[in-house]
């Protein structure tokens, strides 16, 4: 069964520093969190606080690309769960007919973002998940605040063409 989910936020793991996105469902019982690189975490995090970039993000690009051979993203699907690896599919409705594509979760979520598609968790995938066990709390916040105001959009476009 899929369980549709929203973005409760971005953290930073305390112990690795690295970036977590945390999904939860609608009814706010459960979250799954999923670590992510700090390239995929710019990404989403770029999104979620509508900041423009010069050039357009490989994310934009793919949601460009799909839209303009008319098709468009149903919804994305975190799918699996392997060896704490996360798997995901993107749904595409492609001249009247539904196409899964294999992406990482972070990809995936990125491109549904930018696409307003719902994204949805395999139930398995979140009772195998490995639990979060420490809040978000103000010191962790705070460097998740200052990550992201660190962040310059002149540098995400430095590979200009």
């Amino acid at each position: 069964m899929q369980i549709e989910m929203t973005i409760k936020g971005l953290m930073v793991d305390p112990i690795t520093n690295t970036p977590i996105v945390l999904l939860r469902d609608k009814a706010g019982e459960r979250v799954l969190p999923i670590w992510v690189g700090i390239f995929e975490a710019n990404a989403i995090a770029l999104q979620i606080e509508n900041v423009a970039t010069p050039r357009p993000m490989t994310h934009d690009l793919l949601r460009n690309v799909i839209h303009d051979l008319k098709g468009a993203v149903e919804k994305i699907v975190v799918s699996d769960l392997q060896e704490n690896t996360f798997f995901a599919l993107i749904y595409l409705q492609v001249n009247g007919e539904s196409v899964a594509i294999d992406a990482r979760p972070s990809d995936a979520i990125a491109l549904a973002l930018r696409t307003r598609a719902p994204i949805f968790v395999e139930e398995t995938v979140i009772d195998n998940a490995k639990p979060i066990d420490y809040p978000t709390d103000a010191a962790d916040s705070e460097r998740l605040h200052k990550w992201l105001e660190s962040l310059d959009p002149d540098d995400l476009g430095k590979y200009k063409m």
